[in-house]
This record gives structure tokens, sequence and C-alpha cells, in this order.
């Protein structure tokens, strides 16, 4: 039986049964972002903002943060492999070292590279939201925020107090999963553990990624104190993901964890919100999987800090102030061992010039053990045109130090720099929203134009090494469309959502054949996906993704889910790249032809 017909006779199947409940969600407009200092409504918010709920999540067909993301205009997931194995995550044209990661607002950046950012996303099953903030926010987030930033919001509450959750299908893959959640009189937790593993769907593309997830809120009738604890351990065949060598059998291994303890203090004006958190990561990567003394990388890095951020509110508005100081470590045998101690300093205001017009001005200083001190400021500015019609638009500097990776990597075909300089960028950017019951959308248009953004080049094509080299300026403009229609079907939700994002950059005046990195930048984006109910328990659910590339072909992707909910437990068929779209996203990596990945999880 065909991938298709097979499909086919699933959806009739599950569309046999007609028993379930409507669940009720929270209106997109209510929600207060959680990853700035200012908690401010989403509709009352002054800058271009995409919100990921966790209906959303549910309906989307992925299995990890790393295909969700790829279902969000101005994103760029570039993958590697599967199961969230390899992803680099990319906002607007900017590179994998410019998107800052936070998890409840912790930041998960790392001086070695950026490269490792996705290493740190969390499992699903346990995400309330991700807000992601795209456009230039260092003064809210510091140097890493380059061109934008996702905030990972876990869950307080579970819906049950434990699932279990087991999926099969193409290539070997088996995943499985349990998650459970138990409420106390004083204090509440959450646990998860969950594996993905895959046969691969090419030689040497196998992996086994094992997630295991903590949380607890202790102390809740007085001064409640929230604990978050993480591991991620994933192993992975890595063919051709940094050689053209078939006879090479690259292989990695990564871990990633983070333990975080915070609170919040509040009065009638005052919010403050103290936190102390270490994040560890290693890498392996042998270039021969089955001779580790061919040629081996190992980094152990670990970051630890506190930070404090402070809202007060009085007649002139809102100001938010924040200080965050860490102090990162690496142990490397390429790198070698070396430290980096980072101090930042936010502050900004907002305040309102009458009832319709907001203005949030604010500066970021950070100061950086190994780089000079340097600050950058911006300025949102909101205007309510009417209860339902927003303009807004935002200025600022933005800034990044290079990584340990860009200062002092070496292998036979890249060269670090130790004598490079921060990359730089002045960004703008218009935009309006409207936000109703049965639609909300946006359309803004933006500029960057940064200075000495670093990429690995060579002088010529007889030189075989890429040398990390501060290129000249690149200016990037671009626009972006998003919108949501919400409408009744046989008395059922159906929703109808869609982006597009336009980029234009002058990159590609360089020769092409002398940078390994910044080229690949993508065009024309294009993502809709319809979320259809015509019975009680069985939604169903088509993404469709278009992307063009600067260099390549442009590629079309199709992924569809049925969700059968019958009493406690839910049925799940999810097929991905249907019509077997053959493309690359990053390297010279294939994607995957058409799979499906059938699904049952019990509630209890």
């Amino acid at each position: 039986m065909t991938l298709r017909k097979l499909l086919i006779f699933s959806f009739a199947l599950m569309q046999m049964v007609l028993f379930s409940q409507e669940k009720e969600t929270q209106k997109l407009d209510t929600i207060v972002i959680k990853s700035t200092r200012i908690d401010l409504p989403f509709k009352e918010n002054s800058r271009t903002i995409h919100i990921i709920t966790s209906k959303v999540i549910k309906n989307s067909a992925a299995t990890n943060v790393a295909d969700l993301l790829q279902q969000v205009a101005g994103v760029d997931i570039r993958r590697r492999g599967t199961g969230g194995s390899q992803a680099d995550l990319y906002i607007r044209g900017g590179g994998f070292d410019q998107t800052l990661l936070l998890i409840d607002g912790i930041k998960m950046d790392d001086a070695q590279t950026g490269h490792h950012t996705m290493n740190a996303a969390l499992p699903i099953e346990v995400i309330e939201r991700i807000e992601i903030i795209k456009g230039p926010a260092a003064r809210v987030f510091g140097q890493n925020a380059f061109t934008g930033a996702i905030n990972i919001v876990t869950k307080n509450k579970l819906a049950s107090p434990a699932s279990v959750n087991v999926e099969a299908g193409s290539f070997g893959q088996l995943n499985y999963s349990i998650t459970v959640g138990k409420e106390y009189e004083n204090s509440s937790i959450i646990a998860h553990y969950g594996a993905l593993t895959s046969d691969g769907y090419r030689n040497n593309s196998d992996y086994t990624n094992n997630n295991y997830f903590l949380k607890g809120i202790f102390n809740k009738k007085s001064q409640p104190i929230e604990v978050i604890a993480t591991f991620f351990d994933k192993k992975f065949g890595a063919e051709n993901f940094y050689t053209t060598n078939p006879a090479w059998n690259e292989y990695e291994e990564t871990q990633s964890s983070l333990f975080g303890v915070s609170t919040i203090f509040k009065t009638e004006k005052f919010k403050i919100t103290p936190r102390i958190y270490w994040r560890r990561g290693q890498d392996i990567f042998l270039l021969k999987r089955d001779d580790p003394s061919f040629f081996r990388n190992l980094h152990i890095t670990n970051k630890v800090g506190v930070e404090t951020n402070v809202s007060y509110t009085s007649d002139m508005g809102i100001t938010g102030f924040g200080v965050d100081i860490s102090r990162f470590f690496i142990s490397s045998n390429n790198l070698g061992n070396r430290n980096r101690t980072m101090v930042n300093l936010f502050l900004e205001h907002r305040f309102k010039l009458g009832e319709f017009v907001d203005i949030t001005p604010g500066v970021a200083a950070t100061y950086f053990s190994d780089f000079d001190f340097n600050a950058f400021p911006g300025v949102d500015v909101g205007v309510q045109l009417s209860e339902k019609l927003k303009a807004y638009g935002n200025i600022g500097y933005t800034f990044r130090v290079p990584t340990f990776t860009d200062l002092y990597y070496r292998d036979p075909a890249t060269s670090g720099n130790p004598d490079l300089e921060p990359e730089s960028a002045f960004a703008q950017e218009l935009g309006v929203k409207f936000t109703d019951n049965n639609f909300s959308g946006s359309i803004s248009i933006f500029n960057r134009d940064s200075d000495n953004l670093i990429d690995y080049i060579r002088p010529n094509t007889g030189i075989s090494i890429f040398t990390a080299t501060n290129i000249a300026e690149v200016n990037t403009q671009g626009f972006e469309i998003e919108g949501a229609y919400n409408f009744k079907l046989k008395n059922y939700n159906q929703t109808v959502t869609f982006g597009y994002t336009y980029l234009n950059d002058d990159i590609l005046d360089q020769n092409k054949d002398l940078s390994r990195y910044s080229l690949n930048t993508l065009k024309h984006q294009f993502i809709t996906r319809l979320t259809s109910k015509l019975f009680k328990n069985v939604s169903q659910n088509i993404i469709y993704k278009h992307a063009e590339r600067a260099i390549g072909a442009s590629y079309n992707v199709w992924d569809a889910s049925i969700i059968m909910d019958v009493q406690k437990f839910s049925f799940t068929v999810t097929a991905n790249n249907i019509f077997d779209a053959d493309y690359i996203e990053s390297g010279f990596v294939p994607m995957p032809p058409s799979s499906v990945l059938f699904g049952l999880r019990y509630n209890y």
C-alpha cells in the first residue's frame, strides 16, 4: 500500500468515530508576553511577535521544536537531520549565532557556538507556548539577540495527571514518552522522559535522542520558588554534515542541560524577578564513526549566571531594569581551555502620550572580559489607531561578539581568527497589526545595516582553507505578512493561517565560491496551515511550506496530521513531505522523502 493510499484509509477510518468535546483555549490577545521585563498583553506590544500556543503545538504535525518553528514565517530552521538531532536557527536572514533562545526567560546562549542553540530546545509535551520576537532585541536581551529571540514558556500545570505517548513509522522511527504532574497543597511538580529514535532515512542518519525534564514550584502559599532542570542527550550519524566524503561516516554526540531557580517578589508597584542558573553543554564529533583516533573533537562548556529583573509602575508609566552577570568556561581539545565573563545592564521605560501612543526607549550595556564595553540603545513606538488596529515601529542598535569557534577553531579545512572584531547592526522596522475575534494579522517592513559580519571565506578557489573573517557591510531588507482567520463550519472551529516573508540582501555581491556559510538566505518563504474539525473528536491539519533560497532551486513541502480523540485515548497519523519533494536546507544533506508516523496517547 502506497503512502497516499495509507493516509486516505487512515483518514476515512478516523472520521467514523464521533465522540469528544470542544476545548476552550485562551484568546491570543490576552496572553501576557513574559520574555521581557515589562509584562504586556500581546495586543499592546509594539514589536513583531509571533505566539505558538499549546493548541497550535498539538495540531502542528511536529514531534520536536525544530520542526515546529519551521511553520513560522521569518524563521528559518536549517536541519541536517530529523528528530531534532541537529538544526540551526535563523531569523530574518541572520546567522545561527545571531538568534537568542530562552527557556522561561533564562538565556541559553553558548559562547562556543550558536550551532548548538537548538540542542537546548524542550520536548513539546511540556511547552505552554513559544514567544518569537522578530527584529533586533539586543536592548532587551543582550548581545546574542542580533536578529531576534525565542522564549519557550513551560507549563505550570498539566491537563491530566499523566500521559503516555508511543509513535512508530517510516525509517524505523520509534518515539515514546511519559509525562506526569502532581498538584500538592503548597507545591506542584511536572516530570517528563521521552526518546526519539530512528534507523535513518539514508546511510548513517540514525539517531537516538533522550529528553529529561523536571519542573517544580514550591512554597506556593507564601513566596513561590520555581525550579527547572533539563538534560538532553543526542547520538546521531552525521553523514556529510561537514564534508562530502561518503566513506568517512561522520558521527556526533551532544548533551545539553540546564538548572535554574527563580522567584517573584510583588508589591503594588514593584515586581522583582531574581534567578540563578547553570547551563552545561558537551559535543563529541568523530570524522570517522568507527575510527575515533582519525579525528575527534571534544568540547565541554559550562555557563553559570545570576540575573535580576525589576519593573516599577508609576504615574509616568512602567520602568524596567535588570542586571545579568554570567561566566562561561570551555574545555576543548581544539579550542583550548578558555573563559569569558559577561555583565549585562538593562534599562527601559514605557510611557504613554494620551490614550493612543506608547513609547518605550531603552538601552543595554554589556561588558565582556575579552572585548570592549558596548551599549546598544533602541526605541519602540506604538499608535493605537482603533480598538483593533495598531501601528508600530522600532529602531535600535544590535551587537554580537565572536564565539570561541569563530576565534580559535582549527581543522584541515577551517581556521578561526583571533583578530576578529564584533558584529554590529542598525535596524529599523515599521508595521501594523489587526486583532479581532475572527481575524488577526500583521504587516511589517524592515531594514538592517550590518557591519563586520563574520563569515568563513577564502581568498581564491585555489585555497582550501576557509578562515573566519569580518566581511564588508551587508544591507538586509524585507517585508513580512502574517494572518489567521477563524470561522465555523458545522458549529466546529476552523482556522486558516498564513505567513509570507521576503528577504533581499547584498551579500551575494561576494563571490559565492569563496564563502562557506552566509549565502543561503531565504529569499521567499510562504507557509500556510489549515486546522479543520468536521466532527467532535476528529481534527485534521494540512501544512504547506514554500521556500526559495538565494542559491539553489525552490521547493514545496506538504505535511498533514489527523488526530482522533476517544475518551482518554488520542490516535494520530502524521505525514511529512507527502509529495516526496527533493530539497536541501543546509550544506550537503538531502532532507527525508515521504514518511508517515502513527501515534497513540493515553491520558490518565
